[in-house]
């Protein structure tokens, strides 16, 4: 059964309220718990979910929404006493000793560190632009972590940002690293000479972690937010920004910007900005088929995360770009191919990708879609193969389990790999998936053991393929580096233990998983294992 209680008037923390659905669904006989504030967007996911719109019809922004899937009206009433303990917990105000006490406040938070000069801003999208516009007026530059700051918020922050001479990361800006701090989601590499611009997130950890693994380094690291590029009214104002900012860093050799389809009259104008700084530049528009360039132009364009990181290497190194797929000998790669493809039976026909980085997952269904024309995801631009239901995979299907209708009252499946798990477990017994894709994505904000998490369901899927005569290729890839708290080389080691093929990067695996699906429709296979 499926049970609403509405708390009038009572605000909490998202981060909080994330916990607290954690905690809730602990309660006996709860099977699934969502505890969070009615906004509009939360709403429409609980009433996707099946909970009664009438009920939700009561709810405002400011009201506390503890929703329950349970067995009985007894088992309901518990899980609302449980979220309610759990939100009664308080952290203490003061240090042990009792000499410090936290800001509850930005200009609380400027006192007590008066030599501040950037402000990170997580709050409801509602009440964030308000922050983020004191921080401005305050003389901060910011990272604006919220989303669902309305346009016409992020116009008038951005405005206001470039007359003062700040910059205004996001907002949705999940990634930075700043004179080599990493912010939010993002990774340990190395100083050097390549800055980077992107919209935020696992495209800018991607290309960071490989240009690291390539022995080279990140001066900057700029999150633009998601509508930057995309939206002509935004007009690509932190891109430019940060084009400029780089073109007179003397740290900065080479600039890459990394950006989602971008809205073509922007693109054009960022694109002349790079010329413009007169250092070499790296351009990647996702999904776009690279662009040849006039000679004596300082711009090249990338076809993917990894030719990005690699070809800007190239540039900072003074070296002749060498294309190329993979990092394996060609006859490595078949040999891989040939031992991962022996074992599958003539039931198996589809892809199946669990993502928890959206410009990852859109990586991998690009790759899929233009080797096979037909790869169904919730990030799809063709309407379609556009998953109708995100929670139902449809032939070959890539799913970012980030999306809005996955992360509704509990953590981004990067902090929570749970509801990763709970997939690859619901489709476990479907005898039609051919070949897995994952990404472990790794750094600072991520779980503490993202390889240790999937493992046990990688481990099932296998189990349950090989006990329907047939076999399961996993492919992985993991974003981070050696300097990564989760540890990279323990991480890799565990996936391989699970049985999965580690790639050098996203691009690679997402390489091998078409070839295995070209193998199988070209009846390339032997027979079981």
């Amino acid at each position: 059964m499926k049970t609403i209680f509405v708390e009038k008037e009572s605000y909490y923390d998202s981060a909080l309220l994330m916990l607290t659905s954690q905690e809730v669904k602990k309660t006996s006989g709860v099977h699934d718990a969502t505890v969070a504030m009615g906004t509009a967007m939360n709403l429409d996911l609980l009433l996707s979910l099946g909970f009664d719109a009438a009920t939700l019809a009561e709810a405002t922004p400011n009201d506390l929404v503890i929703a329950v899937d349970c067995d009985s009206d007894e088992s309901a009433e518990a899980a609302r006493a449980a979220a309610k303990k759990a939100l009664s917990r308080k952290a203490p105000a003061a240090t042990a000793d009792g000499a410090h006490v936290a800001p509850t406040s930005l200009a609380a938070a400027l006192r007590a560190q008066a030599d501040a000069n950037l402000a990170v801003i997580s709050l409801p999208g509602a009440y964030a632009a308000r922050e983020a516009r004191k921080a401005l007026e305050s003389g901060l530059h910011v990272m604006l972590f919220s989303d669902n700051v309305s346009l016409d918020d992020e116009i008038a922050l951005k405005t206001l940002s470039r007359r003062k001479g700040l910059l205004l990361m996001g907002p949705d800006c999940g990634t930075a690293i700043i004179n080599g701090m990493p912010l939010c989601f993002a990774n340990v590499v190395r100083r050097g000479p390549v800055g980077v611009i992107g919209a935020s997130g696992t495209g800018i950890q991607e290309v960071t972690c490989l240009i690291d693994r390539a022995g080279s380094g990140v001066s900057q690291a700029i999150g633009a937010g998601g509508r930057d590029l995309k939206n002509a009214r935004v007009g690509g104002a932190t891109t430019l920004m940060g084009i400029e900012a780089l073109a007179n860093d003397d740290a900065t050799k080479v600039i890459v910007i990394i950006s989602k389809p971008p809205a073509k009259a922007v693109a054009e104008q960022a694109v002349a900005a790079l010329e413009r700084a007169g250092k070499p530049a790296v351009a990647f528009f996702v999904g776009a088929t690279p662009e040849a360039r006039p000679t004596g132009s300082l711009v090249r364009f990338a076809g993917n995360l990894e030719e990005t990181a690699t070809m800007a290497v190239a540039l900072a190194k003074g070296e002749l770009y060498a294309p190329r797929v993979f990092t394996l000998s060609d006859g490595e790669i078949e040999a891989l191919v040939e031992r991962e493809t022996r074992g599958i039976a003539p039931s198996q026909r589809y892809l199946r990708g669990y993502f928890t980085g959206g410009t990852l997952a859109d990586e991998a269904w690009i790759v899929a879609h233009r080797a096979t024309g037909a790869v169904h995801s919730n990030n799809q631009t063709d309407a379609r193969f556009m998953l109708a239901d995100p929670r139902r995979s449809v032939g070959h299907t890539v799913v970012d389990l980030g999306d809005d209708a996955f992360t509704v009252g509990r953590p981004h499946p990067m902090i929570d790999p749970s509801a990763r798990v709970e997939r690859m477990m619901a489709e476990r017994d479907d005898g039609e998936i051919a070949v897995v894709l994952v990404d472990v994505v790794i750094g600072y904000g991520s779980h503490e053991d993202p390889a240790g998490a999937i493992a046990p369901a990688v481990e099932a899927m296998r189990k349950a393929a090989r006990q329907r005569g047939g076999y399961l290729p996993v492919l992985a890839s993991i974003t981070g580096t050696a300097g990564d708290p989760q540890n990279f080389a323990l991480q890799k080691a565990k996936l391989e233990a699970a049985g999965c093929v580690v790639m050098p990067s996203n691009h690679q695996a997402c390489a091998v998983a078409t070839k295995i699906l070209e193998r199988i429709e070209t009846g390339g296979k032997g027979g079981a294992r």
